[in-house]
């Protein structure tokens, strides 16, 4: 599963998952200096119970760390994830 890196205006991105000209998965953020305030997740019903939450988070934080950005959890999903893994804390802001 490839997420593509969306530039949605100059501080709103995302990774999103596209099958067939459909979204399917997102993880969305605006971009505050050097800090990912992350704002939405969405994962289709098809997709559900699959991880693709967690691969979404997982490419964000890679994403973050790849660009020495710290992250912010602002959906319930990302704030949820960072509560219940240290795997994160090397980009929590």
């Amino acid at each position: 599963m490839e997420f593509k890196l969306s530039e949605r205006s100059p501080n709103h991105f995302a990774f999103e998952y596209e099958k067939d000209g459909e979204k399917l998965a997102e993880i969305e953020w605006t971009q505050h200096d050097r800090v990912m305030d992350m704002t939405h997740t969405y994962v289709s019903d098809a997709l559900r119970g699959q991880g693709v939450a967690k691969k979404l988070l997982d490419r964000a934080a890679d994403y973050a760390r790849e660009n020495q950005y710290k992250m912010n959890g602002i959906c319930s999903y990302v704030v949820s994830a960072f509560e219940k893994s240290d795997a994160y804390d090397d980009v929590k802001a």
